[in-house]
């Protein structure tokens, strides 16, 4: 989480010129640009189910759609682009990452969140940066500075609980036994609910922005918690699964290719992975 705090610099410099640059400023709206790019660059394949045109809206959202119009045109963009890859990320953190960091014999699999391919000298970030912090950057870096400034401190937050969890799982694994203190395991599902809290926090200040609507939160853990989500476990795993076999199709070279072919649609036709906006809208 060190790249956090490298990008603070940078951040104050393109928030500042948000702030004083107007509708005509094409100079400095295009550094911004630039700098997103940099960051949508960096995301990897944490928007790899996603176009990068703007996807269809049912008709149920379609009264409410105006209010995403009022917005800059780059938020505009970030949201459509990244709002898929947050909702699956909730599925997962409900689903899969919960459940990992209840049995001690997984913690293995979720020290696998936090890293950093640097297969051949090419730097890819860990799958928590990738997955969630970065789009939740980008998609605060593009929207209105009031609406910025709060979405930044969900974000930070929730940087602050994957990172107490990383430090609490870190070394352990199913076939290196290792000394572990009877309250880590308890200490370890505070932070994962610390996280969910911040990402809730994050998706209402996005649904209050965009007045959309659209993304939901992860309800507190109970007996109706999937109810109460109203999204399908179900969809979820065959989703990964078919992603999974995708994946694997044609070895490590199309495991390093499968975002750009799923971008273009290719995948969703052989792989039988579904439309993204019908799972979205749940």
């Amino acid at each position: 989480f060190a790249s956090a705090g490298a990008f603070t610099s940078v951040e104050s410099s393109t928030r500042n010129t948000y702030l004083s640059a107007s509708a005509e400023n094409e100079h400095d709206l295009g550094r911004r640009e630039l700098f997103r790019k940099a960051l949508v660059t960096s995301a990897g394949t944490a928007a790899l189910v996603l176009s990068p045109v703007a996807s269809n809206i049912p008709a149920a959202n379609a009264a409410d759609a105006a209010a995403l119009d009022d917005l800059p045109p780059e938020a505009q963009r970030s949201y459509r682009q990244y709002r898929i890859a947050l909702q699956i990320g909730a599925d997962y953190y409900l689903w899969e990452l919960r459940d990992k960091i209840s049995q001690i014999d997984d913690w293995g699999e979720v020290n696998e969140l936090y890293r950093v391919n640097n297969n051949k000298g090419q730097g890819q970030p860990s799958r928590i940066e990738r997955d969630y912090i970065n789009p939740m950057r980008i998609l605060s870096l593009s929207m209105p500075p009031d609406a910025a400034d709060e979405m930044r401190a969900a974000q930070f937050k929730f940087e602050q609980a994957a990172a107490g969890l990383s430090k609490i799982t870190t070394g352990v694994r199913r076939d290196l036994p290792v000394e572990i203190s009877p309250a880590a395991q308890k200490d370890a599902l505070v932070k994962w609910e610390e996280g969910r809290v911040a990402l809730n926090d994050f998706f209402a200040l996005l649904n209050d922005t965009t007045g959309l609507n659209e993304l939901k939160p992860i309800p507190a853990a109970g007996p109706n918690q999937n109810k109460e989500y109203g999204r399908s476990e179900k969809r979820y795993f065959e989703l990964m699964k078919k992603t999974k076999l995708c994946q694997n199709r044609g070895g490590p070279a199309l495991s390093q290719a499968w975002g750009q072919l799923m971008v273009s649609g290719y995948l969703q036709d052989s792989c039988g992975i579904p439309d993204m906006d019908t799972y979205f809208y749940q």
